[in-house]
């Protein structure tokens, strides 16, 4: 066997070997912020195309045919088409670019291969740079935003004029199999063109050809793939990237035969087809796992048979709930399915399914009564106002029936005041130290998690408020923002000093009868409640959204008697920290799996 197809053999090894590293390594996305709503990207396939890709242009995926003509042959007929070409006036001859020095040539290259300038094997080109007046109908005017995928995406483009077309095409026309590259904004892109379609183009590259027979398009389509990066690095520009045209033409290009091309081509084809099926096996196993652990844990959620007895019913959910335990380390091995497990395990601590209830526990309507003597005794003293009371909860707003002992009640029977903060304009640093008063950005408050260091300074022209200062047991949830940041609540347990709440986050402190304030806060991020307030915003646009105090005060509530909310919450932390666990092993063997993916590429390499 030649050293040319050992290689490419054990290339190839490299990469059907190692199936179950490339379809495993998944990284997770951040699950902040807007865009694709996959929380993970499959960064072991996505290793493989660049690797692909790579090999490709080295000369390391098929073997060399010593019978091919050499790159350095169909070089020279390039040359002799373009001089021609020159010569019968159909393109302008261009400034001769220099010699490749050997400080250019990053590669060791195959026997038959050459370097060679972009401009000197294709016809390299570039579209307007102005812009054209727009109109209704008419020429489709390309840009960058166009180019996505590999794909040339017609729909959204604007329109010119036949006259501004005809202009732009006597430099840049546009014929079906060449190929366009992004030169601004998302430098790369390329796209193979598959349309008769006439449009205009404005700061793309342009790859014509000297003589369609003597180019392997696709070739070229995966060359500037690989290249992007370097593109990229290359790029210019303060407040947008860009890669000039004389950079584009000057790019150096290691070129193998022609017969070869078209034999990559072939074997990236297939291997990218492989890739295809690999990246949809992967992702329909991944959502069919999260449809698994939906269904599992919503069995835990589901309400019992009409004819089971209390009993009947504890025994079938704690059935149920030791079933999936005994599974935790195979059932729940993504992100995604643990964040469910998270979720689930919250509501079932609403719903009274988390802990065993004790008979002998005071009831929660004996909480209430205490509360509403509380209550009565404040108002006397003139510490709070007396408040218009809400209506009962009806039997029909009730979705499901409470554990013996709890009872359902509005936020606003278990509070004293409410309040919201002061929003002053503040420069964007946040206070350095606990002797600077700061205010309070709405992100200092998460789902069930208070964050002092997202916070403002105070101006020093403005006086502080002291009345806002946010102390230990205030519970806040945001009132305004995009919808996605309204409602969200937390429990502050601990907080520096000299922090202010904005008018953007509303405050409120529970009546001082033993209630824990973890579980009024965990009832406000999960269940009933939690869904209570999603109903509640209300806004013009997603946003800019809001939710009133008067509503926040009417959130149903399932209260727990005292004994029983302390020992939801001690159960809470220990089924989290077994999460945190699971999510903590996850971690570290996709980083491992990462990492040996990038082993095995280097190894390739």
């Amino acid at each position: 066997m030649t050293e040319s197809k050992k290689t490419s053999t054990n290339t190839e090894q490299l990469i059907t070997e190692h199936l179950d590293i490339w379809t495993t390594a998944i990284e997770q996305k951040s699950s902040s912020g807007r865009g694709s709503s996959k929380k993970f990207s499959l960064h072991g396939i996505k290793k493989l195309r660049e690797l692909i890709l790579e090999l490709a242009v080295r000369g390391k995926l098929v073997p060399q045919d010593q019978n091919d003509e050499p790159a350095s042959v169909l070089l020279e007929r390039i040359a002799a088409e373009k001089a021609q070409l020159v010569k019968d006036k159909k393109i302008k001859k261009l400034k001769a670019l220099p010699e490749i020095s050997e400080d250019e040539k990053l590669l060791s290259l195959p026997q038959g291969w050459t370097w060679g300038r972009l401009n000197d094997i294709y016809d390299v080109r570039d579209g307007t740079h102005n812009t054209p007046k727009y109109q209704d109908s008419g020429y489709p005017l390309v840009t960058s935003k166009n180019l996505s995928s590999g794909e040339l995406k017609l729909d959204g483009a604007k329109f010119i004029s036949e006259e501004d077309h005809f202009e732009i095409s006597l430099r840049s026309k546009v014929d079906r199999e060449d190929i366009l590259f992004a030169m601004i904004g998302s430098i790369g892109n390329a796209v193979l063109v598959k349309t008769d379609t006439d449009f205009s183009i404005k700061n793309v590259a342009l790859f014509k050809y000297y003589l369609r027979e003597l180019s392997c398009p696709n070739y070229l389509l995966y060359f500037l793939s690989f290249a992007e990066v370097q593109f990229k690095l290359e790029a210019s520009g303060a407040v947008q990237s860009f890669v000039s045209l004389g950079k584009v033409r000057s790019f150096v290009m290691p070129l193998p035969p022609l017969k070869e091309q078209q034999r990559i081509v072939a074997k990236v084809d297939e291997l990218m087809s492989l890739c295809d099926a690999l990246e949809a096996q992967t992702e329909n196993s991944i959502s069919a796992h999260q449809t698994l652990v939906e269904v599992l844990l919503e069995a835990l959620l589901k309400a019992p048979e009409q004819t089971a007895t209390p009993e009947q019913a504890t025994a079938q959910f704690q059935q149920n709930w030791q079933r999936l335990s005994e599974h935790f380390d195979t059932l729940f091995t993504t992100t995604a399915s643990i964040d469910t497990l998270k979720q689930t395990i919250l509501q079932l601590a609403v719903m009274g399914k988390l802990v065993p209830q004790n008979p002998n526990d005071e009831p929660a309507a004996k909480l209430l009564e205490r509360i509403a003597a509380e209550k009565a005794q404040l108002i006397k003293d003139k510490k709070i106002k007396k408040q218009k009371p809400l209506p009962e909860i009806t039997d029909e707003e009730k979705p499901f029936e409470l554990p013996k002992g709890w009872e359902w009640v509005n936020l606003a029977s278990l509070i004293t005041l409410m309040d919201a903060g002061w929003s002053p304009a503040c420069p964007p640093e946040a206070s350095p130290n606990n002797d600077t008063w700061g205010v309070l950005k709405t992100t200092a408050v998460q789902n069930m998690e208070y964050r002092e260091y997202e916070n403002k300074t105070l101006s020093e022209a403005k006086e502080p408020k002291p009345q806002y200062e946010v102390k230990v047991g205030d519970i806040l949830i945001t009132r305004a923002g995009p919808k996605n940041r309204v409602g969200v609540s937390c429990l502050v347990q601990e907080t520096r000093p000299k922090l202010m709440i904005s008018d953007k986050i509303i405050r409120f402190h529970l009546l001082e009868v033993g209630m824990s304030e973890r579980f009024i806060s965990l009832c406000l991020n999960a269940g009933v409640t939690a869904a209570f307030l999603e109903s509640a915003k209300s806004g013009m646009a997603e946003s800019q959204m809001n939710i009133s105090q008067d509503k926040l005060k009417a959130a149903p509530i399932p209260l727990a008697p005292i004994k029983e909310q302390h020992s939801i919450i001690t159960k809470v932390d220990e089924l989290m920290a077994l999460c945190d666990q699971l999510k903590a092993r996850l971690i570290d063997a996709q980083t491992t799996k990462l990492h040996l993916t990038d082993a095995i590429v280097e190894q390739a390499l």
